[in-house]
């Protein structure tokens, strides 16, 4: 029997990669969070970190059906949300690789993967994306400037509730604060890919359609300096490494989450609840 791929493939041009990193980047954020669920470490930030999930879903449900617009050029039922969510191969998977990262210990000798870890990295990444959704309110793209809009207060709120935690961590014993270093030591080196311009950015920046990465670098550092402050913390020294994620070339963890994620609709494609 000849195996019948379920994939879809996109003529990706640069407005659509555009979008497709930010909602990339918003669901496997999501999916990373919604692993807490039931494991947070008090019920208040289990229910809390669910919800910021589910914030970062609906994000990225607009913003796949926007890019579904895009791709089809106009054709609504050419690509939809579900679609690009569920039948896109790993290398046409966009997001920034600092997401796809472990956020929860599968065991006592995984690397990562501590609290901390998650409390950082959603600090980290809710002040990038507050920036983002914050000049985006003016793109060219009506439709993108809706989501912006709206997804901008979401992203204050997760920004404010981390930030607590993150001076809460650092600011708190030894062992809080030493696993909070650890954690940074750990994120830091990815957030570089955050500020990188490519001829995607470049492009968008130019019809309009909204910011090169690198301009959301001075308002995000002010916002974490902040912040880190606050929390005892130091950035660390800058290395080379370079994150490639938004370019589709992922770390080894995005495989499993996207098996994960993707399992049920490759196996009844176009299944429906």
């Amino acid at each position: 029997m000849t195996a019948v791929s379920t994939s879809i493939y996109l003529n990706i041009s640069p407005p659509v990669q555009y979008v497709l990193r930010i909602a990339d980047t918003c669901l496997i954020h999501a999916q990373r969070l919604a692993e807490w669920c039931g494991h947070g470490p008090v019920l208040e930030e289990d229910i809390a970190l669910t919800n910021m999930a589910l914030d970062l879903v609906g994000q990225a449900r607009s913003l796949l059906t926007h890019a579904g617009r895009l791709e089809g050029q106009g054709r609504p039922d050419a690509f939809s949300e579900d679609q690009l969510a569920f039948l896109r191969d790993e290398r046409q998977v966009f997001n920034l690789t600092l997401v796809e990262q472990p956020m929860r210990r599968s065991s006592a000798h995984a690397p990562g993967g501590d609290f901390a870890d998650t409390v950082l990295r959603n600090f980290l990444l809710a002040t990038w994306l507050k920036a983002l959704w914050t000049r985006l309110a003016a793109s060219t793209d009506g439709d993108l400037a809706a989501i912006a809009g709206k997804a901008v207060k979401e992203a204050r709120y997760h920004q404010q509730h981390a930030g607590d935690w993150v001076v809460r961590l650092g600011d708190g014993t030894e062992e809080s604060a030493s696993r909070l270093r650890a954690a940074l030591e750990r994120a830091w080196p990815y957030t570089h890919e955050m500020f990188t311009r490519d001829a995607v950015d470049t492009a968008a920046e130019t019809a309009g359609l909204g910011p090169a990465r690198e301009v959301l670098h001075g308002d995000w550092q002010r916002d974490v300096t902040a912040v880190f402050a606050e929390a005892g913390l130091a950035a660390p020294a800058d290395t080379p490494f370079m994150s490639t994620g938004t370019l589709g070339r992922h770390s080894e963890h995005l495989g499993f989450i996207l098996a994960e994620m993707q399992s049920l609709q490759r196996q009844h494609p176009g299944g429906r609840w």
